[in-house]
């Protein structure tokens, strides 16, 4: 198993990076439903405990679609609301990265370690896993705070664990226990 050495991390030179965590798509057909809210509630409250920005991500399918502007389930999950200071970048494909300013953001603000929670693992949280790495950004995937749902060819179980036990961990990211990223919040 490869591993990347986060101690050489710089320290508060991180976020919390919340992904396409909207009300249409949260719902307990996701895999590990209570447990990836829990998780992603805990997390955005640790976040703000050691003044670690908390930014979101909203994807938009564009006009006409379920998912777009104005739309009932466009905002963000009752249970993750963003505070009025936090910044909310939105986006209308897979990376969170490409014409969002959110990388331009973020070489402003100096940081390199990202965080990222949010939805769906095998679509805009693997781009942005992979779009992060190629940026040279410091990718920290928490063990249960991605999800998705079954689709035609795996369960949602496969998929979550394909990308985060085999797919980035080593490669693009860093993908580690619960505890260990409330850890690193708390140094």
């Amino acid at each position: 198993m490869r591993a990347i050495i986060i101690r050489t991390w710089k320290g508060n030179r991180m976020i919390l990076l919340v992904v396409d965590t909207q009300n249409l798509i949260m719902n307990n057909d996701l895999y590990e439903f209570p447990t990836f809210v829990y998780r992603i509630k805990t997390l955005i409250k640790e976040a703000r405990n050691n003044n670690i920005e908390v930014i979101y991500v909203r994807h938009d399918d564009g006009v006409g679609q379920k998912l777009t502007k104005g739309a009932a389930g466009y905002e963000i999950y009752e249970e993750f609301q963003p505070m009025p200071n936090e910044r909310v970048f939105d986006k209308n494909v897979n990376s969170a990265f490409r014409d969002t300013g959110l990388l331009e953001y973020l070489h402003e603000k100096d940081e390199d370690t990202i965080i990222i929670v949010g939805l769906q693992t095998d679509y805009c949280i693997d781009a942005t896993v992979k779009c992060g790495f190629e940026h040279g950004l410091k990718m920290i995937v928490p063990a249960n705070t991605n999800s998705t749902f079954d689709n035609a060819y795996m369960t949602a179980e496969k998929s979550y664990r394909y990308y985060n036990e085999f797919m980035w961990n080593g490669r693009y990211a860093e993908c580690i226990s619960f505890e260990k990223t409330l850890e690193l919040m708390n140094r």
